[in-house]
Parts: C-alpha cells; sequence; structure tokens
C-alpha cells in the first residue's frame, strides 16, 4: 500500500495520467508512448484508467449496421396478389349475375392494389425517418461536424473528479471561458478571453493532468501572422 501510495503522488504518474488520452487515440511519439506503457505496468489507478478510456473509445466508434430493404419487401407483397389472383378460381357465374359483380369485383381488386402501393410507401417513408435518426449520432466528439458554437477556439474535457473551484482556476491561467458544454461525452467548448494565443492556452491547459483532452478547433495562423 505504501509503495503504491508513493507512486500516486510522484511527478511521473501525472506526468503519464495527463498523457493516458493521447495514448489511447495513438498521437504519442515513441518515446512518451513508452513511458505510458512502463508506467501502466506499475501503477494500478494508471492501469484502470487506460482500460476505462480505451472502453470508451471503442464504444464510440462502433456502429451497429442495420440492413433493410422496403424495395424487396414491397416486391414480395406484390408476388404474393400475383399469385393469389392466379390462383382464383375462374369459374363464370351465370351471364346475368356476371354483369352486376364482374364491375363490383373490379373495383375491389383496384382497392386492394392503391392500399398495398400506399402501405409500402408509408412504411418507406417511416424507415427512412427512423434511419435519419439512427444515422445521428447521440453523442459529440470533437470531431463531429456540427456548427461550432460563436467563439469557439478550444475543445477540451476534464477529469470527472475536477471540481468548479479547479475548473474556473485552470479556465483563468489558460485566459479561456466556456462558451458551451459539457455534452454527454463530457466535451466543453472554449473560448479564448485575451490576446493570448490558441497555441499557449493549449499549453496551459494540456500541463494540467485533470484535462483529460484539448485540441484546437481553429487551424493555427502561419508562422509571422499569429499575434
Amino acid at each position: 500500500m505504501t509503495h503504491n501510495h508513493r507512486i500516486e503522488n510522484s511527478a511521473e504518474h501525472h506526468e503519464v495520467s495527463a498523457l493516458i488520452p493521447w495514448y489511447v487515440n495513438e498521437t504519442l511519439q515513441e518515446r512518451d508512448r513508452q513511458r505510458v506503457e512502463a508506467h501502466v505496468g506499475v501503477c494500478a489507478v494508471c492501469r484502470e484508467d487506460l482500460t476505462a478510456q480505451q472502453r470508451i473509445c471503442a464504444a464510440i466508434e462502433a456502429r451497429p449496421a442495420i440492413d433493410y430493404m422496403p424495395v424487396a419487401s414491397l416486391k414480395r407483397l406484390q408476388a404474393r396478389l400475383d399469385a393469389q389472383a392466379e390462383s382464383a378460381p375462374t369459374l363464370a357465374p351465370p351471364q346475368e349475375q356476371h354483369t352486376n359483380r364482374l364491375p363490383w369485383r373490379g373495383w375491389m381488386a383496384a382497392s386492394i392494389a392503391v392500399m398495398a402501393v400506399a402501405v409500402a410507401l408509408l412504411a418507406a417513408d417511416r424507415w427512412a425517418q427512423v434511419e435519419a435518426r439512427l444515422a445521428r449520432p447521440n453523442y459529440q466528439t470533437v470531431t463531429t461536424s456540427a456548427p461550432r458554437p460563436q467563439g469557439e477556439v478550444i475543445r477540451a474535457v476534464f477529469s470527472p473528479t475536477i471540481t468548479l473551484v479547479e475548473l474556473q482556476t485552470i479556465l483563468d491561467e489558460a485566459q479561456l471561458r466556456i462558451v458551451s458544454g459539457p455534452t454527454e461525452a463530457g466535451v466543453y467548448s472554449l473560448a479564448s478571453e485575451s490576446t493570448l494565443t490558441v497555441r499557449a492556452s493549449l499549453a496551459l491547459l494540456r500541463q494540467h493532468s485533470t484535462v483529460r483532452f484539448a485540441e484546437a478547433t481553429l487551424p493555427e495562423p502561419e508562422s509571422g501572422n499569429s499575434p
């Protein structure tokens, strides 16, 4: 217990904890990747954190595949109607009755055909609406193509254990303010509160172990154009 407590309070522990999100999305350099792998081998806290973040990443990337073809269902319905029409009795009633019943049977067949087409079109339209809702993600990530809140320059994810006081202290230090969030995935949209560059604000955010993810949403200005 004393050994684990010493690891959790070491500078190496805090530095590696801040690198875990970038290890999960495979953007670390080789040296930092090796640091993370070596540390999680001896630190149970970071090992559990890594496993949890990998599980979240896998759940976000997974998307159920749905195969549905309303047109094929319509064709099967039409084939069944055709088969029933071919198997119907062909005995003709007496002449005087044939004259009276033929229009009624014709109208009935036409009505059934119209109803079948209407039901099939309605089913296809309803399925298109359901498929559109299923295709729309019920979460947002920093790569979700959605309109950005006005003034947003950075998207960040903080540790779920962070307090409001700690969060505000970090934002004040990086000279940022919250314009949106958190989303269901815990993503905050941040806007600049000063003339501090986005790169500088990012650097200040990333030095805190409670910042799990931080990326700019606007391209960095070319060299010589930054304020």
